[in-house]
């Protein structure tokens, strides 16, 4: 397992090689997770969304219904052509390529309601998923929510799923942020958090 955050160019060679490396359009596992995720949004209305990681947009244009506002993030160029052209009678959403962490958008995210970071926190070592919840939770208003989706199965990454997720939490509760919900799907993880100001004393005995 390397546990260096994996490059910009890895995930830019996976698009050019295979348009859609992790089946998001034809995948009934796939579409079923998102689904659940999208049930796992806060039920508050959610003026701005970040979506990061947001590859070839499968994700970013079902948030369209729930949505006002969408900045998408990734890293690859080619994933963002067509995520582009997927989204593009959305008026609503935008576009920035940008590599994790070290390029977040801090100025386009800022005041955001949602972030969502789906499938990427893996891909990124400790340090650098240490460094991402500090960057998400400065972004949100404290009203807002963070959801995290990890796969649990094998695989070769920096950290696994498990892993990933919990070293995000712990970061997020350094900064007055606590999981909300936490739940397991088949092969995959949702967790979600919101600003400790957000809950009674009782709510929170267990974090």
């Amino acid at each position: 397992m390397r546990k260096e955050t994996w490059t910009a160019d890895v995930f830019e060679n996976l698009f050019q090689q295979d348009p859609d490396p992790w089946n998001f359009e034809s995948s009934p596992y796939e579409h079923k997770k998102l689904q659940r995720v999208l049930q796992c949004l806060p039920c508050s209305p959610i003026a701005f969304a970040v979506e990061l990681g947001c590859a070839i947009g499968v994700g970013t244009l079902a948030l369209t219904q729930r949505c006002q506002r969408i900045l998408a993030v990734d890293a690859s160029e080619t994933a963002l052509t067509k995520a582009r052209q997927r989204c593009q009678e959305y008026a609503q959403v935008s576009f920035i390529k940008a590599f994790l962490p070290s390029a977040y958008p801090v100025v386009a995210a800022a005041g955001c309601d949602l972030i969502l970071i789906s499938e990427i926190l893996y891909f990124l070592s400790q340090t650098d998923i240490q460094e991402l919840a500090f960057q998400t939770t400065t972004s949100l208003k404290t009203t807002g929510h963070i959801l995290i989706v990890n796969w649990t199965g094998e695989t070769d990454t920096p950290c696994t799923g498990d892993e990933a997720a919990n070293c995000f939490i712990q970061a997020c509760l350094a900064h007055g942020w606590v999981p909300d919900l936490s739940e397991r799907g088949e092969g995959y993880r949702i967790d979600r958090l919101s600003h400790l100001s957000n809950h009674d004393e009782n709510d929170v005995s267990f974090f």
